[in-house]
């Protein structure tokens, strides 16, 4: 397949640009370049005649339609999103514009292109979303895709009205679409702002690891190439109109993740002090949902797909990974909002 990735240079979005060109496919780097991007994420794939990167912004759709023209790709992957909760409580503007404009316009761009391709059955715009738009769990039960919509910050919400923009313009216009909600990813290349790599790094440099509340949240952890393998054979098998729930079957609170990364840490980089005295819990987020869960039985039946790789394998990986490559990150921390408390404006 020849795939468009829109935001490809983003955390999720390079590890399926590069999972896609190991295996073989045609990938078309659609990407801003904001904040949160790196190109760096993709240097092993930088030089393959499968790849290909093109700087645009999924809101200018007059670009976007060049774009789609000139590479004709078999499908869109719509990666493209504003992500980080604490930044949508402070400046929701941003996750408006782009997760519901920007979406609004792909659509409109990927349209006129399936009509004057002749409205092809093969062709596919697959939505990459997230569960956070189902709201909040109690300590029992699961997400399933027939979970009702009941999204708590800007960014759920902003995903959330995407996600009913993609159903409408199939519905509508028959525009072939497929979407996917995922559970909290991890791995290497994940920016850093993100709890993961924030214990991390933090404990690297011996700063207060900041835990929110009593760090009695939870949530499912799926490893990232877990899911861009996922996310491939939903764009490749996943039938129209249908909507698949990937998870990891990783549930943990988080301060009992944060206390595993430390003990990882403890082997794997031992410092004079345990890291975990490190832990400090300070002031919660407004709105902070207690708990997201998966069911994600859907795509394993209908298309045979289930995570390989635990959370405790998959933090080891991790850990060893932002050990062996702080040229990648160090960089990083210099960008703005990095190693701030954001999302207290609420």
């Amino acid at each position: 397949m020849k795939l468009l990735v829109t935001g490809g240079a983003g955390f999720i979005g390079s590890a399926v640009v590069r999972l896609a060109v190991a295996r073989g496919h045609a990938v078309v780097n659609l990407d801003a370049l904001t904040y949160a991007a790196n190109l760096n994420s993709l240097t092993e794939v930088a030089d393959s005649p499968l790849y290909a990167f093109e700087q645009a912004d999924i809101r200018d759709r007059a670009t976007v339609a060049r774009i789609l023209y000139a590479h004709q790709p078999d499908a869109i992957m719509h990666l493209a999103a504003e992500s980080h909760v604490d930044r949508s409580i402070d400046g929701p503007g941003d996750f408006i514009d782009t997760n519901i404009t920007g979406t609004y316009h792909m659509l409109e761009a990927a349209r006129a292109y399936w009509m004057a391709q002749g409205q092809p059955n093969s062709f596919r715009f697959h939505h990459i979303s997230t569960d956070e738009v189902f709201g909040s769990l109690g300590p029992t039960g699961l997400f399933t895709e027939e979970t009702p919509y009941d999204p708590r910050s800007p960014y759920s919400a902003s995903k959330a009205s995407s996600d009913h923009l993609v159903r409408a313009w199939g519905e509508t216009y028959g525009l072939p679409v497929v979407l996917s909600n995922c559970s909290n990813n991890y791995g290497p290349y994940h920016f850093p702002e993100k709890l993961i790599p924030v214990v991390i790094l933090n404990a690297l440099h011996g700063k207060a690891i900041p835990v929110y509340g009593k760090g009695e949240n939870v949530r499912d952890w799926l490893y990232v190439e877990d899911h861009a393998d996922a996310l491939l054979l939903v764009a490749q098998k996943g039938a129209l109109g249908r909507s698949y729930n990937i998870g990891g079957y990783n549930e943990a609170r988080n301060i009992d993740l944060v206390r595993q990364i430390c003990t990882l840490l403890d082997d794997m980089a031992p410092g004079d002090t345990p890291y975990s005295d490190l832990i400090t819990f300070v002031t919660d987020r407004p709105g902070h949902d207690a708990r997201y869960a998966i069911d994600a039985s859907r795509i394993r039946e209908e298309l045979g797909w289930s995570p390989s790789v635990s959370v405790e394998d998959g933090l080891r990986r991790t850990v060893r990974w932002y050990l062996d490559n702080e040229d990648w990150w160090r960089p990083l921390l210099d960008r703005q909002g990095v190693g701030q408390r954001l999302g207290l404006k609420a």
